[in-house]
Formats: structure tokens, C-alpha cells, sequence
């Protein structure tokens, strides 16, 4: 899933990797590994590249209660600071699922997420998708919630409220949001007491979403890239024949050769210098250490970055069918295409 250059590599220096600035002050490497195993990989594996990526440079993390596998993840963090990394060397993200909107569950929900995570606050706490409509582990694309419902603005503010608190608690150093639309985003600018810190949205060379990096930047949103390489490993319900990948296309394939890396390694150093924070995944060490090398060294000239803005297909890898919440519906309206957010 990564890159196949980076074996027998030495560990990368964590000071050599660009940070973003969040609005706050705080800095956020600009990649981190990634832990979704896509249902298919086990959590002590997951957890096992965690402690391994931490011996190799890594210090961000992006976690998800319904990945399942916090438990193991918080196993190797507990033995990576028990190492001597320090907590505050290190940038944990963990995410509020679907079916914990309600107002009693977001704060019990991070509390859990904490205690699985052996942590005393998260640095990045998101609300993982703006509908409460949740879905199985291992499901199929026609998979629905039995309470499916759109995007309620005073809904999801009330979750909003919520996860406010939490960072009065001290309980989280910033929120953020995952998943959203520029027209979502504009309502929760202007209703919002602590705006959100960041982003997490599908972003590589074939989906470049340039309006919503825009809206985001100039709203002091830091972008969070998902899917950086194409998520080849995404599960089988995120699949279309309609799809491409990034890494196969022959722009990424000329700019790797002249470089001598693989394509992967290409589409994270793209991502990194465009200016949002690619989330790579991969449980094989040769892959993500050359991951994060590709963030630390051999910039991507000027010429090769516009070529890579050429190649944008707008082609969209996870579309999330499974939170539509009526029948007769496509992917689309989940994503508020005509600017607008889809009515009910």
C-alpha cells in the first residue's frame, strides 16, 4: 500500500519533516501513518507497524474508534513513551464515529477512545462524518442504517457543542471535522464557538478536491489527506469499475523514474509540498518508512508539481453508499455537488 523503495533504510530524523501551523499556534507533522486496515488487516499487525513507525520517524497517528483496533494501538503507544519518546513529540488523532452523535456519547466515546489509547488527551479529535448514520464492520455497499438521516445542521451542532467541551475538559487539544462540504463547513464557521482545526478528506493525484483545499486553507482548516496513494487495499464496498489509480498513471510514472522512487512515494511528496498532511497506510515497514522518507528529502521541482495538478480526474475512491439515508439515491448527494447541501 505504500511505497517499495526504503528497506534497510536508517530511521528518518522527525525534525526533518515539514510541519503544518495550526490556527492555533500548535504544530502537526505533515504525514502520519495511517491505521484503517481496511477489515481486513488484524489490530496487532496495525499495532505493529505503529511501534515500528515510531522507530523509524514517525510521530503523527491518525486513529478511529471504529477501525477497532484502539486497544492494540494504545498497547504500542504506551511501549513507544515508555521507550523514551516523549507524549508531546507526538501528534494522535482519534475520531468520533456515527453512532455516537448524541449528545450523552461524544464525550463518553472519547473518554473510551482515551482509556483504549492508554492517553490523557488527544491532540486531534474529529467528528468522522457529518451523519449519524453508521454502518457494520465488513459490510457490502448496500449495507444502510436503519436510522439513516441527512446532514441537520442544529443536529450536528449540538454534537459540535459537545465536542467544544471537550476541549474545555482539556480532554482534546483541538477538533476538526472529516468528510465535510464547502457549504457544511460555511455553516459550522459561522455557528461555530471553537472552529475546527482540520479537515480529513480523500485527496491524491486524481482527486485533488482544489475548491474545498481552497475553502479550507483560506479558513485556517489544515487538510488532512486520506486515500494519498489511491488506497489500493480500500475494501471491496469502496470500489467501482469507474475507478483509477494514481500510482498507475503515466505523469506519477515518469516523475518517479526521473526520481528513482515508486510512484507511491511520488503522490505523498505531492501531497506534503501542496500543504496538506498525507495519512499513508501500511503495516510493511519498507513502505512506510520510504513514506516518510518521501516527505523528508528530494523535493518535487516546481515543473513536476504543476504537471501533477494537470492530472486531476476528479475521481472520487470513497464515495460512502453506505451512509445515503433513502432509497432512490446515488454517492452524490452525500456530497453536496450543486454547492448546496442536499435537502432531506
Amino acid at each position: 500500500m505504500g511505497t517499495v523503495s526504503g528497506a534497510g533504510s536508517p530511521p528518518v530524523d522527525p525534525a526533518a519533516i515539514p510541519q503544518r501551523k495550526l490556527y492555533t499556534g500548535a504544530t502537526m507533522p505533515a504525514v502520519g501513518l495511517g491505521t484503517f486496515g481496511s477489515d481486513r488487516v488484524m489490530p496487532s499487525e496495525v499495532a505493529a507497524a505503529v511501534k515500528g513507525a515510531a522507530a523509524v520517524g514517525y510521530r503523527h497517528f491518525d486513529c478511529a474508534r471504529v477501525y477497532g483496533n484502539e486497544e492494540a494501538i494504545g498497547a504500542a503507544f504506551e511501549e513507544i513513551i515508555r521507550g523514551g519518546i516523549k507524549r508531546e513529540a507526538l501528534w494522535i488523532t482519534s475520531k468520533l464515529w456515527n453512532d455516537m452523535h448524541g449528545e450523552e456519547d461524544v464525550i463518553a466515546s472519547c473518554r473510551k477512545s482515551l482509556a483504549d489509547l492508554r492517553l490523557e488527551y488527544l491532540d486531534l479529535f474529529l467528528v468522522h462524518w457529518p451523519f449519524p448514520n453508521y454502518h457494520p464492520p465488513g459490510c457490502d455497499v448496500h449495507s444502510r442504517s436503519p436510522n439513516a438521516r441527512p446532514y441537520i445542521h442544529e443536529n450536528y451542532m449540538k454534537t459540535w457543542r459537545k465536542m467544544e467541551e471537550l476541549v474545555d475538559l482539556k480532554l482534546v487539544r483541538h477538533i476538526g471535522t472529516s468528510n465535510m462540504t464547502i457549504p457544511k463547513l460555511q455553516l459550522v464557521l459561522r455557528d461555530a464557538r471553537i472552529k475546527p482545526a482540520a479537515n480529513e478528506m480523500e485527496l491524491h493525484p486524481h482527486f485533488q478536491q482544489p475548491e474545498l483545499f481552497r475553502f479550507a486553507v483560506e479558513n485556517g482548516i489544515q487538510p488532512i489527506g486520506y486515500c494519498p496513494i489511491g488506497s489500493p487495499g480500500r475494501p471491496e464496498r469502496d470500489r467501482t469499475a469507474e475507478d483509477t489509480a494514481p500510482t498507475e498513471d503515466p505523469v506519477i510514472a515518469k516523475i518517479a523514474e526521473r526520481h528513482g522512487i515508486h510512484p507511491a512515494a511520488v503522490c505523498i511528496k505531492w501531497a506534503v509540498q501542496r500543504g496538506q498532511t498525507p495519512i499513508p497506510f501500511s503495516v510493511n515497514p519498507r513502505h512506510y518508512t520510504a513514506n516518510l522518507q518521501a516527505a523528508a528529502e528530494d523535493p518535487l521541482s516546481d515543473a513536476e508539481m504543476r504537471e501533477i495538478a494537470g492530472i486531476d480526474r476528479n475521481c472520487r475512491l470513497i464515495k460512502g453508499q453506505v451512509f445515503l439515508w433513502k432509497a432512490g439515491q446515488s454517492w452524490e448527494d452525500l456530497w453536496d455537488m450543486n454547492g448546496e447541501i442536499t435537502p432531506p
